[in-house]
């Protein structure tokens, strides 16, 4: 094992000694009209303890029926990760007694999982395309909430209850489960983002940390660099947001990298995040396989899935956010950060792609798009796609600032005009004459006229202040009208005082 430096402290780094392994296990609740096994509603926001039935308490006599639409996202999800899955597969009871568990045991599937392997395509600030192996995505039933007051130790208005709502028990939910082939918060946030990006664009979770319906837990590890034997994890819960997952685990591996520098054990443990203090603390001893007792749920008979079906299934399905990043990237050159901000707002990145479509033109359709188009609909609350400029309407924008008929400002005050249901912006152009001027005898006179009312900033100028040429030109932009084409002016306007 490499030399180790001795530290007292978690602030300390070991980069050059130790390297962090990272697996992650998602529960998504899966966005369908009823629960799992029953007809109750699957909604959010409910009055607490009103979307129930015998079937979700295992009452005597009450039968559990699996849901259809549940299985079919979990299938699109699988042929999008490119997974395998079994023609065959069961559900399984996973006994454990909770106070937000009413059947003192889950629905959920073991040893023969719905969907096995693939793997989640995402990629890092600087575009760099990675992926991660899965070992299995598994459908199973969300348990109840409970709900805890006070000072923490369960005191609510001074009484010792917690409370517990059990609309959420039996809520189909879906667990990701990662290979242990992430490499630090960055990666593990980046891994999230795309598989959370995924599931929004097949459209099976509205996925919301806030709202329960995405939660992850990380498992946190370190090895020495150049080992393959992975050392002792630790499970981190109770991180409600991507800046919560990113905290959580480079604090976990720098505890981690100081206890084996310090000559500690780490102890196999889950343990909680603690978003105030920016700490984890103890919950307690992992469990193992076997302290669930699983067992075949006898109610419910296996599922059997067709060739035919998962074929025709991998058939529909379209551009996933991966691949529509390499195509933004590689095939339109667009940065990183232009790329994921298109495709974090599916309905501007499908606008952006009429665009590009109608104007053969990536690089000015994406600086209208994110630029003064967004810039609209930030201060208005409206879609972009939803306003008044049509996709066609900014192809034409583009065509007339490429031919040199109007200028990139005259194009702003267009985009504006359009938004506000003034018109498409060539008939303004032709309505009001707007069309850029590059008649260079004109430029000529608007540029005496400048240079005349402003001796002081042309004596400043050449007195070596060559940033004051700006004011000039802008002065001869706004005598124009900003019709003058302004690389001419800029041109001109130097050439003129250079003399």
């Amino acid at each position: 094992m490499a030399e180790v430096k001795r530290s007292t402290g978690p602030s300390a780094t070991y980069e050059a000694v130790y390297e962090a392994v990272v697996g992650i296990e998602c529960h998504v609740e899966l966005k369908t009209a009823t629960k799992m096994f029953c007809g109750c509603a699957n909604t959010f926001g409910s009055e607490p303890n009103t979307n129930l039935c015998p079937t979700c308490f295992a009452l005597p006599g009450a039968l559990p029926v699996p849901n259809r639409a549940a299985i079919g996202h979990m299938l699109r999800a699988g042929a999008a990760f490119g997974a395998d899955v079994p023609p065959f597969s069961k559900f399984d009871r996973k006994n454990y007694f909770y106070p937000d568990m009413p059947k003192n045991y889950q629905i959920s599937q073991y040893d023969m999982p719905l969907i096995v392997g693939g793997e989640v395509r995402y990629w890092m600030d600087d575009g760099t395309m990675k992926s991660c192996p899965l070992v299995r995505i598994h459908l199973e039933e969300d348990t109840g909430k409970s709900t805890h007051a006070g000072s923490g130790d369960g005191r609510i208005a001074g009484s010792e209850y917690s409370l517990v709502d059990f609309n959420r028990a039996g809520v189909p939910l879906m667990e990701c489960v990662s290979a242990p082939e992430l490499h630090g918060a960055e990666e593990a946030v980046a891994f999230l983002e795309s598989l959370r990006r995924t599931l929004l664009e097949l459209g099976i979770s509205d996925v919301k940390m806030e709202e329960g319906s995405l939660r992850c837990d990380a498992n946190v590890s370190v090895r020495p660099i150049g080992t393959k034997e992975l050392g002792t994890k630790t499970e981190i819960k109770n991180m409600n947001s991507f800046r919560s997952v990113h905290r959580a685990i480079e604090f976990e591996i720098e505890r981690h990298k100081t206890l084996l520098a310090n000559g500690e054990r780490i102890v196999q443990e889950t343990r909680g995040w603690d978003e105030i203090r920016g700490v984890t603390h103890p919950m307690r001893s992992k469990e193992e396989a076997h302290d669930y007792r699983y067992f075949p749920d006898p109610d419910l008979v296996p599922l059997e899935i067709s060739a035919g079906d998962l074929a025709q299934l991998r058939a529909s399905l379209g551009e996933l956010p991966w691949q529509r990043f390499e195509r933004y990237t590689r095939t339109y050159g667009l940065a990183a950060r232009q790329a994921t901000q298109l495709i974090d707002n599916p309905s501007l990145s499908r606008y952006f792609d009429r665009v590009v479509e109608a104007s053969g033109n990536a690089q000015q359709s994406v600086n209208f798009v994110l630029g003064e188009l967004s810039r609209l609909a930030n201060e208005s609350g409206i879609q972009v796609s939803d306003s008044r400029v049509s996709p066609e309407d900014v192809a034409e924008l583009i065509a007339m600032v490429e031919a040199g008929t109007i200028n990139s400002k005259i194009a702003k005050e267009l985009v504006t005009r359009g938004w506000n249901g003034e018109g498409r912006p060539g008939a303004i152009v032709e309505r009001e004459g707007l069309s850029q001027t590059s008649d260079p005898a004109l430029i000529d006179k608007l540029v005496e006229e400048a240079i005349a009312q402003h001796a002081d900033v042309v004596a400043s100028y050449r007195e070596g202040k060559t940033n004051v040429v700006g004011f000039l030109v802008g002065q001869v932009m706004k005598a124009s009208r900003g019709k003058a084409d302004p690389r001419l002016v800029q041109e001109r306007m130097r050439n003129r005082l250079d003399v």
